[in-house]
């Protein structure tokens, strides 16, 4: 996909970027821009990289007066791991700290800016819709599917994060308040979600693994099905055993290369980023590394003591390919290793994270395998608190084998479930959806906040909405309880 970009880059930034700072929707004169542009087939599939580029971000590392330009995927492990009993920031200051102390108020500007990179998919995706009759009749119904994919995935995003939201699917002047502001209810966003992601399972093709297919469609509906408030477990178990029995993906069998040998046969669909170009690159890798302290790396994704214990006693050959101790920060100075940028070396004292670790080009890993197998027990579980399925215990076995824990077994807990997805999804920001899905967040979150000596309540399993947004809305946008 990155070559496409290339060729796409100045124009789809012509378009998609020339809209108001006060709004999220397109302005009419940047309409007439995307009316003119869309003239072929190749513009309608140049629109749909651009939707990529909006999910890939801005490096705001090696940018320079990119005003309030949206990060992307780039702070979502801030919304959602920091907020576990997984990790948390170095330090206590700035905004980024505030998310793994449950101190996140309104005017928070990474909350803010994710929901807004949200946004930008989904009204790149609404304008994409409207020419999609512009394309080669052939071509029209994948085209359609792998943009409304993407449109699902940034609402599945955003209803876990932040409740109801308002639900636009056609493109909208900046001036239509009641479309752009008004909350939809939960239920009646997962519909849409549900209807982008079938549409998208009956159109696609498994041609790529760093743009929409076929599978990514199937497992990111399985998530939504156990996800809603009345789950559809047999959906889900379908959709995972569609994947499981296509042959198409299976486990790496070294842990590590998963992460470092990018577009592996374990990954269904990943972000994609460039080493060392501005433009392509990512800097949330760098932001992970507790002992690069330059500029605006912090030490992000500071392994807690509890999860270092479960590393412990139930990662297996994980733990070393996901974590390390460097000793430099105290005894809880265990840093993430799952994403270091290229040409780093821990073995070094500091350790050194490669010529410019702020243009670190590692992938951003949405979906793979490993998640499948272990959705398959979830929803062959069917909310109870244990199994003993056969096909449960075969797909529970194949990630535990690979980790070297090869004894043989023969029940599932709702407990093991949790913890071995716990050790083997960490840093991926799913356990933050992971305990609200399996319905211990509150307790689990409130005792690693005692722990901790912070503060969590219930209202903390919701983010506020972005005050900005609620001020633009002239209040017609409300906000979550609590806040």
């Amino acid at each position: 996909m990155k070559h496409i970009k290339y060729l796409v880059f100045a124009i789809t930034g012509l378009i998609f970027t020339s809209c108001s700072d006060d709004f999220l929707n397109p302005l009419p004169d940047t309409a007439v821009a995307v009316e003119s542009f869309f003239q072929s087939d190749e513009d309608v599939l140049a629109g749909i990289i651009g939707i990529y580029d909006s999910y890939q971000g801005v490096n705001e590392n090696t940018q320079t007066n990119i005003g309030r330009a949206n990060r992307g995927v780039q702070f979502l492990h801030l919304l959602t791991e920091h907020r576990t009993d997984n990790t948390r920031n170095a330090t206590l200051e700035g905004s980024k700290s505030d998310f793994h102390r449950y101190v996140v108020n309104a005017n928070n500007v990474e909350s803010e800016d994710f929901y807004q990179s949200m946004y930008q998919v989904i009204f790149r995706v609404n304008n994409v819709l409207s020419f999609i009759d512009v394309a080669d009749e052939s071509n029209q119904a994948s085209y359609a599917a792998e943009a409304k994919f993407l449109r699902a995935y940034a609402y599945f995003n955003l209803v876990r994060l932040y409740s109801d939201v308002p639900l636009v699917t056609s493109v909208v002047g900046p001036t239509d308040s009641e479309a752009l502001f008004t909350r939809t209810p939960v239920a009646q966003i997962y519909v849409q979600i549900v209807e982008d992601l079938q549409e998208a399972v009956n159109n696609l093709d498994n041609s790529f693994k760093s743009r929409a297919s076929k599978a990514a469609a199937q497992a990111l509906l399985a998530k939504v099905y156990l996800t809603q408030a009345s789950p559809n477990y047999s959906g889900a178990q379908q959709l995972c055993e569609a994947i499981i029995n296509s042959g198409e993906f299976d486990l790496e069998s070294n842990f590590s290369d998963v992460f470092y040998s990018e577009l592996n046969n374990e990954i269904i669909f990943a972000i994609q980023y460039e080493t060392g170009n501005s433009l392509e690159s990512q800097s949330f890798s760098s932001e992970f590394t507790s002992a690069f302290r330059q500029g605006r790396e912090d030490g992000q994704n500071i392994v807690n003591t509890n999860l270092f214990l479960d590393f412990a006693t139930y990662g297996g050959n994980r733990t070393a390919a996901s974590i390390t101790n460097l000793g430099i920060l105290g005894q809880d100075d265990n840093e993430v290793i799952k994403f270091l940028p290229d040409g780093s070396d821990i073995t070094t004292s500091p350790p050194s994270y490669g010529g410019n670790a702020r243009n670190a080009g590692n992938d951003y890993i949405v979906l793979r395998y490993a998640d499948v197998l272990l959705m398959h027990v979830e929803a062959i579980m069917a909310g109870g608190s244990q199994t003993s399925n056969s096909s449960a215990l075969n797909s529970f076995q194949q990630v535990r084998d690979r980790a070297g824990l090869t004894d043989l077994v023969s029940n599932i807990t709702k407990s093991d479930l949790l913890t071995e997805r716990r050790v083997e999804l960490a840093f991926e920001n799913q356990r933050w959806f992971d305990l609200l899905r399996f319905g211990v967040a509150e307790a689990v979150l409130s005792a690693h906040a005692t722990d901790r000596g912070y503060v969590f309540s219930g209202r903390d399993l919701l983010l506020p909405i972005p005050a900005r947004e609620i001020n633009l809305s002239g209040g017609l946008l409300t906000q979550n309880p609590g806040y």
